[in-house]
């Protein structure tokens, strides 16, 4: 039975049971780079303060690399009996250089030394989705200008409403996954921030340079209170929260990824290499990658929900309770990566039905607003417009015709103020460049959102 190292007051072993329950090193092993690069920073700083001596810190520095090393290789049995990776490693460190290794949890708590090791891991995670969204964001840039010229219905209530450039559909998502990025950058802010010195609640009586190790670990800032740094989880919260929107941004892609590959739309196509079949029906052809990345967005809710509502009821201070945060960040975080992962390869991977497309903005009466607006050119206010053109389109429904279609004639009977240049307001893609306007899908403001976008992604 490996000893707990605070055992000292028991006196009865810990039950098996308890042990299987108690141990988090089945997936806190995760954390073993953050906690040597951790223990290293902390044992330099107590060589600084005269707390331990140059030549013990040189051995337990030693030590601590040789661990890193093994670990890297996998020689460790992750054995629960050994609680958490904190443990395995202090232990591993007595194991190689004896009782001099018991000195390096000098003025330090595991509870302060897993909220270290918690914010270095939110930290480099951060920044590996960061570069993820970066990258389909470039997929959906190359997606659009290799479209540029592609008109689709827009939409509201899954209803087609009016004509947009696909390029601009496109780099709505782009926005989205701007805003994402924006989250992430600024909740990096609130990671970096160092919790070592809070010892498990209180600080510590020795001399500790936090500012010392704060440099060390590139942290930016010292947690100002003990109490709150060895208990506060929002950066997990927030992390999970920013997780949860770019996930459901991709969910939204994703969905319209499904409908539009359907043969009911039949608006684009994916290569073989990201769809797979069926087990019976031998002419499927599946998109299971959205769906998949639509399915996974309920799950990285669930990992959300899951801590606040561990958090919700915690008294000050650290509470065992906290240990559920490790395996819904572990979570959340390979599923977002993947996800992103995915989505930017995807992206590259998808054939539109340019002809398709055109042809579904040319039924539904997709102008009718622009007709309206036409109308109050004429001196019509717009409710009144918005009452002809409803009449125009009951007309139309009646006799089968597009509002194109209606003869000036039949048009003129609606509203005497109508002449021939209407027919210049019932074309699609005039539609489009009269909404030439900062944000519109005119051809040419959507050009310029390109070329921003692009130069946004270069700085």
């Amino acid at each position: 039975m490996t000893q707990k190292i605070w055992g000292g007051r028991f006196r009865e072993e810990t039950d098996t049971l308890v042990n299987r329950l108690n141990a988090s090193i089945s997936f806190d092993k995760r954390l073993y780079p953050y906690d040597i690069k951790g223990s290293i920073a902390h044992c330099k700083m107590l060589a600084k303060q005269g707390i331990i001596s140059d030549d013990d810190a040189s051995k337990i520095l030693v030590a601590l690399g040789e661990i890193q090393r093994e670990l890297d290789r996998g020689v460790f049995s992750f054995d629960e009996n050994y609680e958490d990776i904190h443990s395995l490693v202090e232990k591993t460190l007595i194991n190689k250089i004896g009782s001099l290794g018991e000195k390096i949890h000098t003025g330090r708590s595991r509870n302060d030394q897993v909220a270290l090791d918690m914010r270095l891991f939110v930290r480099d995670a951060i920044n590996r989705i960061k570069d993820l969204i970066k990258k389909t964001q470039k997929a959906l840039i190359e997606l659009a200008e290799k479209n540029i010229d592609v008109i689709m219905p827009g939409y509201t209530h899954l209803q087609r409403a009016q004509p947009v450039l696909l390029p601009h559909h496109l780099l709505a998502y782009y926005e989205m996954l701007k805003r994402d990025y924006a989250r992430f950058e600024e909740g990096f802010k609130r990671v970096n921030i160092l919790p070592l010195g809070s010892a498990a609640l209180a600080g510590s009586t020795f001399d500790l340079d936090r500012e010392f190790v704060a440099n060390e670990l590139s942290f930016d800032s010292i947690s100002a209170n003990s109490m709150d740094a060895v208990s506060d989880r929002d950066f997990v919260l927030e992390f999970l929260f920013n997780s949860s929107t770019l996930m459901m941004h991709m969910s939204r892609l994703s969905e319209e990824l499904v409908i539009w590959s359907t043969q009911e739309f039949d608006f684009i196509t994916i290569s073989d290499s990201f769809c797979t079949g069926s087990s019976i029906m031998p002419q499927k052809k599946n998109p299971d990658l959205p769906e998949l990345i639509r399915g996974k967005t309920g799950r990285v809710y669930g990992d959300l929900l899951s801590l606040l509502t561990t958090m919700k009821g915690l008294p000050l201070t650290y509470n065992k309770d906290m240990q559920e945060d490790k395996e819904v960040l572990f979570d959340a975080t390979d599923t977002t990566e993947i996800c992103l992962e995915v989505m930017a390869r995807l992206l590259c991977e998808v054939t539109f039905n340019k002809e398709k497309m055109e042809a579904a903005t040319t039924k539904g009466y997709l102008v009718a607003t622009d007709l309206a607006d036409y109308l109050v050119r004429k001196g019509i206010t717009f409710r009144q417009a918005h009452e002809i053109v409803g009449q125009m389109v009951l007309f139309a429904l009646d006799q089968g015709k597009e509002l194109e279609q209606l003869s000036l004639d039949e048009m003129k009977t609606f509203s005497r103020q109508i002449n021939k240049n209407v027919f210049t307001w019932l074309d699609v893609r005039s539609s489009l460049k009269k909404r030439n306007l900062p944000g519109g899908t005119a051809p040419s403001a959507v050009k310029k959102c390109i070329q921003k976008a692009k130069k946004e992604l270069e700085e």
